[in-house]
């Protein structure tokens, strides 16, 4: 289609299209390249991630430093500086339960102090976007890149708990957002390896994937923004193109069919749908204009600084021919600025420094607090599927646990890797779960003489001697890798006379159909491999604590 032909971008409007970018960065400092892109592109928004995340004394530097440049370089105001779930570790945030764990408590309310703790530990260092509830519904047990970040496969449950959480983390002056608009839950295809597709119906995704969606934008105050995920949803758009991409899907459904009228920020288009042309992606740069075409309000890029900058230029480009007109880029970047006024605040806000000394004692204090937070809610999301007639285990002295955990490599690279840091040379993904199986360990030790059995596809069971009193057999996401169940079948053979627990560390999907081994075992479920909810699950299985959890999907 013809262009009409604009003059050549004045300074104003540079500045105006770098507030509808968010990027990322690589490194524990400021780089050269973040500090260009904020004094030279005007860029309005900063992702942080694992890679970024040293602890709290460190993340809280390099924001103040962010923004500090961002003042010096002339911007009307702070930065939005994001967070993907990556700020949990011993020297920086408090860990606590994920989605799936929390719903499994029952607890809204306590869902919503959880993300009300979590916003504070974000404010204090300089965090003011946390990307948010997921609000999908994990329809599709196969889903590789959802699973346990859900809160589960019931629309109005997860609605429940996404609104608790959007609601939480407002009230912290975080700001919130849902995604992946319109939903990615009912797919088997991880859209950072190729673009899903779901083939659903307008009239079906009401019932299902925009419940959650439709709650969160028509809330009293509604979330804050929206990201919207890079699927094809030929149903309701007529065609593949990824939601992210498509007008029909941010202008049409969501702006003027449920009235939303905050910011819509993209999920990252260096995931393969979008950047690789082998899986019908259009590429980062011209991605990049396309979804602010449709009527995306930010557009997020988070690790290549040659992406950056083509994306930018790209947008530059498509402003001066027409493509893109900046009348629009205008009005998305009053709510991109309301926002900014909401939860950022001024320069004296983002800049004002206590001291070291002050801002330790403080973290110490907010840490401890959320710390018997976190311990309350693990211990209310641990689940008993069944046998909770067999538990605790009672091992004699002179016995010892056999403990079971799996060698794998990650099935899920939003959950494991999302920072490309874990990679070997052969470019498949470590596995991540290792220290955690060594710390649930540990913890079993303490209760009783332990032997850890890491077992693998490739290997024939370990011998099972008359010293073992007990086995804890653990399965992380075995419905999708047959070789875990079959090993535990092999270890069930030779254990008819010896107890045995099974542990889902991760979805709770791994034994659906498998009701025969009800009367052999019993069966708990972590939802998570972290070492506080290892914590929890090992008190059910050896001290006798209650396994309140319940299961928040169909097994």
């Amino acid at each position: 289609m013809p262009y009409k032909r604009m003059t050549i971008l004045t300074d104003d409007a540079k500045r105006e299209i770098g507030q509808h970018f968010v990027f990322g960065f690589h490194g524990h400092e400021v780089s050269e390249n973040i500090e260009t892109l904020i004094r030279d592109y005007h860029l309005g928004s900063v992702i942080l991630m694992k890679r970024n995340v040293k602890d709290a004394k460190q993340v809280r530097k390099i924001i103040r430093e962010l923004q500090r440049i961002a003042k010096e370089s002339g911007h009307a105001k702070p930065l939005l500086i994001g967070l993907v779930s990556a700020f949990s570790s011993p020297t920086a945030g408090t860990q606590f339960p994920g989605a799936m764990a929390l719903a499994a408590t029952g607890d809204v309310d306590l869902t919503f102090k959880v993300s009300a703790a979590t916003a504070k530990e974000l404010k204090m260092v300089g965090i003011n976007w946390a990307y948010s509830p997921v609000a999908d519904v994990n329809s599709d047990s196969r889903n590789p890149v959802i699973g346990v970040r859900s809160f589960g496969d019931e629309p109005v449950d997860v609605a429940r708990y996404a609104v608790a959480v959007a609601r939480g983390l407002t009230s912290g002056g975080v700001a919130p957002s849902a995604k992946h608009f319109p939903g990615h839950g009912d797919t088997h295809v991880d859209s950072h390896l190729a673009l899903p597709r779901i083939t659903k119906s307008k009239d079906e995704l009401k019932k299902t994937e925009l419940v959650p969606f439709d709650e969160l934008v028509r809330d009293a105050d509604p979330v804050a923004s929206v990201m919207v995920g890079h699927m094809a949803l030929p149903g309701l758009t007529g065609d593949f193109t990824p939601a992210s991409l498509s007008s029909k899907v941010t202008k049409g459904l969501l702006r003027e069919e449920m009235g939303y009228k905050k910011v819509v920020v993209t999920d990252c288009l260096e995931m393969d749908a979008i950047a690789e042309p082998l899986q019908g992606g259009c590429g980062v740069e011209e991605g990049a204009v396309r979804s602010l075409v449709s009527g995306v309000d930010v557009v997020m890029v988070c690790h290549t600084y040659e992406r950056h900058v083509g994306s930018m230029e790209s947008v530059y480009a498509a402003v001066e021919d027409g493509r893109l007109d900046l009348n629009e880029l205008l009005e998305g970047g009053r709510r991109v600025s309301k926002m900014k006024d909401a939860f950022v605040g001024g320069w004296d806000d983002v800049l004002k420094d206590g001291g070291d000394a002050i801002f330790d004692a403080e973290w110490k204090a907010l840490k401890a607090e959320n710390g018997e937070l976190s311990k309350r809610a693990y211990q209310m999301s641990s689940a008993v599927v069944w046998g909770a007639e067999k538990l605790p285990l009672k091992v004699a002295k002179e016995r010892e646990v056999m403990l079971f955990t799996p060698e794998m490599e990650s099935l899920n690279r939003a959950v494991d890797d999302a920072d490309d840091v874990l990679r070997d040379r052969g470019g498949r993904v470590r596995n991540t779960a290792g220290a955690s199986y060594l710390n649930l360990a540990d913890q079993i030790q303490q209760r009783a003489k332990t032997t850890h059995v890491v077992y693998s596809s490739e290997e024939d069971v370990v011998a099972i001697t008359d010293r073992v009193g007990a086995v804890v057999f653990v399965l992380r996401n075995a419905d999708r890798s047959v070789w875990q169940r079959q090993y535990m079948e092999k270890v069930l053979t030779v254990c008819r006379e010896i107890p045995v627990v099974l542990l889902a560390s991760c979805g709770p999907y791994d034994l659906v159909g498998e009701d025969e081994l009800r009367d052999k075992t019993a069966y708990v479920a972590s939802f998570e491999f972290t070492r506080e909810a290892f914590e929890a699950v090992v008190g059910v299985v050896f001290d006798g604590a209650e396994g309140r959890g319940r299961v928040p999907v169909l097994t």
